[in-house]
């Protein structure tokens, strides 16, 4: 599946089950507003001055966490499945 967002304005829809500018669900739109939410929230309970370093490094750490968990997934990096000691 490819991330879509529409960012709102016209094409930007609220009824049926999928928004009809980006595809995404309603139900993904809000949870990823959820989450954009609570990452703002931090920043400014932490009291960054720096918020593009901060929003830099979770992008990047994001990026690193989301390709490992890819490989695991895959069985990638997991060894060659020979068993050990025979």
């Amino acid at each position: 599946m490819r991330f879509n967002s529409c960012r709102g304005g016209d094409n930007c829809t609220k009824d049926g089950t999928h928004c009809q500018g980006c595809g995404r669900s309603h139900e993904e739109i809000a949870r990823t507003k959820e989450l954009a939410q609570a990452i703002a929230k931090f920043a400014v309970e932490m009291d960054y001055e720096n918020v593009e370093e901060f929003a830099n490094f979770l992008r990047d750490k994001s990026i690193g966490t989301v390709m490992k968990m890819k490989m695991e997934k895959q069985g990638v990096g997991m060894g060659i499945g020979l068993p050990i000691g025979k």
